[in-house]
């Protein structure tokens, strides 16, 4: 079988923005873009391993995304940074590195932008979770903005030319990096208009966690058409449609789940490290099973040689 062709990463943001701007420094710009139906939607790639390995070999596939999870695999600091850089330096700045974060830790919001990514957020659950979280994540006291600027980040005359030279370097950041939520419960979603009324203007998109959200609610597995679970997502379509906010999520299964999943998402993870290493294994397992039954080589072996000695 020939090795699959990489595909070419999207252009992630207005046709007259030239790369590695595009990618790299308009992750706010593409979401919009997507949701728009300027470009079509984020394709995402969710690493829920902790294996720079493996980025090295996705980001030359043409994801438009990786998106790294801090939350749920373990990393230090330094690894999730080299992870980020890997995902730009390899894809030679075609594919955004997104970080998943861990919480709402003041410090880490700041790791995780220093990295050149943009950040997930999950857990939100209320109107002061999401102005901390905005706040940690953006620089200058004007828009309550409490980031620190790392002077080993920004490098004068070498790394600190924001895309758009009427602004300055901290306003061309505050532009650049994207901020997704998560709401994993039934009553933030109940509160997500009070939410995006507070901090809009600074959320970028909105995804629902729904396996956090239906273990809240007692539901078992990923996805369920229960009635109180379709009110919930009936009621975090209505709140994203009144602020026209894009929707982030996953879209991945067969070609009719994808395009079902993907309505509407501006941000789509269709397919992740697990899904795929586990899916590989067991078709492949299964395959090999029915191929390769049992076979008495042994006695296969004395009646050969049975037959050579006469």
């Amino acid at each position: 079988m020939a090795p699959p062709t990489p595909q070419q990463p999207q252009q992630t943001c207005a046709p007259t923005v030239p790369r590695p701007f595009c990618s790299l420094d308009r992750a706010r710009d593409a979401l919009r873009d997507a949701h728009e139906r300027k470009i079509p939607p984020l394709q995402v790639y969710f690493l829920m391993l902790s294996a720079p390995s493996i980025i090295k070999v996705i980001a030359q596939v043409g994801y438009d995304v990786i998106l790294i999870d801090q939350e749920h695999s373990p990393m230090d600091i330094g690894e999730m940074t080299r992870m980020a850089h890997d995902i730009q330096l390899v894809s030679e700045g075609r594919t955004m590195a997104w970080i998943r974060i861990c919480g709402h830790d003041h410090a880490n919001i700041g790791y995780a932008l220093d990295t050149g990514a943009s950040i997930m957020v999950p857990q939100v659950e209320t109107v002061e979770d999401a102005k901390h979280i905005v706040s940690a994540a953006k620089f200058g006291k004007k828009i309550n903005g409490t980031r620190s600027a790392p002077p080993g980040r920004w490098l004068p005359g070498i790394s600190d030319v924001g895309t758009n030279s009427e602004l300055t370097l901290w306003e061309n950041l505050n532009n650049q990096a994207a901020i997704i939520i998560q709401v994993e419960s039934k009553e933030v979603v109940d509160d997500l208009d009070a939410v995006l009324t507070e901090r809009e203007e600074h959320i970028d998109a909105v995804g629902l966690g729904s396996l956090d959200c239906r273990v809240s609610m007692g539901l078992p597995g990923f996805w369920g058409e229960e009635p109180e679970f379709m009110e919930v997502i009936q009621t975090m379509n209505k709140t994203l449609r009144k602020h026209d906010m894009p929707y982030a999520g996953a879209a991945m299964g067969t070609p009719e789940q994808v395009k079902a999943m993907g309505a509407g998402k501006a941000f789509t993870a269709v397919q992740g490290d697990v899904f795929s290493l586990l899916a590989s294994a067991v078709e492949n397992l299964t395959m090999a099973r029915e191929v390769m039954p049992a076979v008495n080589t042994s006695a296969a072996n004395k009646k050969a040689n049975e037959l050579d000695a006469k």
